[in-house]
């Protein structure tokens, strides 16, 4: 029988990376192999381009923004799922509405799929 483990701390954090602007994050899940955590990004919110060395999925649960991968931008509307391949630059923001995501990242995963 496995034995409950602690999760990461289930409040909301403004997230910390320079060039981010009113981004909330709440991290599920933190292990070597998966990453999950809600992002929750209020009226003219963003997130800066950055490239990723593995592969992310984005869910948007809520809401609607925008995504680029490449420098191609894109919109993102609730119950859609893109996926982000490594090592290409990515950015995900809002305009004048709200939207909530799930982030799904594969540390060990280097290679695109479903």
């Amino acid at each position: 029988m496995s034995t409950p483990e602690p999760i990461p701390p289930p409040d909301w954090f403004r997230l910390p990376r320079p060039g981010c602007r009113g981004v909330d994050a709440k991290v599920l899940l933190n292990t070597p192999e998966l990453v999950l955590a809600l992002l929750r990004f209020g009226p003219n919110s963003t997130i800066d381009e950055h490239p990723a060395p593995h592969v992310i999925d984005v869910i948007c649960l809520e809401g609607e923004g925008f995504f680029s991968v490449a420098g191609e931008p894109a919109s993102l509307h609730a119950d859609q799922r893109v996926q982000w391949p490594p090592n290409q630059p990515h950015r995900l923001w809002t305009e004048s509405g709200s939207m909530l995501t799930l982030m799904v990242e594969y540390p060990m995963r280097l290679t695109t799929g479903t």
